[in-house]
C-alpha cells in the first residue's frame, strides 16, 4: 500500500486486538491486487439493544489507481453483528471479492474460447464414405460421413471451407466433426 492503513473506531475505545486483526487483514488484500493505494477501516458500535446486545458496523474504503471500492457490514434485521470480528471479517471478504473482479477487469481477463481448427475439402470419396480436409499448416485430416455435422455429406463439394474436431487416430489425424462453414459464419 502506497498510504499507511487508516483505522478509525467511532462509539467504542481503541482496541490494540482489532486494530491488528483489521491491519493483518487489509495486509492480505494486496495479495489479490497489488496496487493499492490506500485503505480506510471504520469500525463502528452502533445502539445497545438490552437483549441483543452491541451491534457493529464495518467501513472499507480502498483506493486503487482509476477509483475507489467500498464494502460495508451493517447489522440488519436479519443479520445483527454482534460480534466485531465476524463483521470485520466479513467485510473484508467482501472487499477481497471486489477486488479480484477489479483485478480481472483491469487484466481485461476475459474468458475466450480457441476457436476450432478449420481447413478446405480437397479430397471427397462418396463411393467409400470419407474424405480429407487441408488445414491451414498443409496437413491433411481424414473425416467419415458420419463425422459430418448439420449438413448432408453427398452435398459437400472440393473446396468447400468447414470447421472441424480433430484427434489422432490410427491412421494419423481424423476429424470427431466436421461443419460446413456458412457464408455468414466466422472462423476465428
Amino acid at each position: 500500500m502506497q498510504l499507511p492503513l487508516q483505522i478509525v473506531f467511532r462509539n467504542l475505545d481503541w482496541s490494540e486486538a482489532i486494530a491488528a486483526k483489521i491491519g493483518e487483514r487489509a495486509t492480505k488484500l494486496e495479495d489479490y491486487y497489488d496496487h493499492i493505494m490506500g485503505c480506510r477501516v471504520a469500525v463502528e458500535a452502533q445502539h445497545k439493544h438490552h437483549l441483543r446486545g452491541q451491534h457493529y458496523h464495518v467501513r472499507i474504503d480502498v483506493t486503487v489507481p482509476d477509483g475507489e471500492l467500498v464494502a460495508s457490514r451493517e447489522p440488519d434485521e436479519h443479520h445483527a453483528y454482534t460480534d466485531v470480528y465476524v463483521a470485520i471479517r466479513d467485510a473484508f471478504d467482501t472487499m477481497r471479492r471486489q477486488l479480484e473482479d477489479y483485478a480481472r477487469r483491469r487484466r481485461r481477463q476475459v474468458k475466450e474460447h480457441e476457436a476450432p481448427p478449420h481447413g478446405r475439402i480437397v479430397e471427397l470419396y462418396p463411393a467409400e464414405s470419407y474424405g480429407r480436409i487441408e488445414s491451414p499448416d498443409g496437413g491433411l485430416i481424414y473425416f467419415h460421413r458420419n463425422s459430418v455435422v448439420d449438413a448432408d455429406f453427398d452435398q459437400l463439394e472440393i473446396g468447400a471451407e468447414v470447421r472441424f474436431d480433430v484427434e489422432m487416430g490410427d491412421r494419423g489425424p481424423q476429424a470427431t466433426t466436421v461443419h460446413l462453414v456458412g457464408k455468414h459464419h466466422i472462423v476465428g
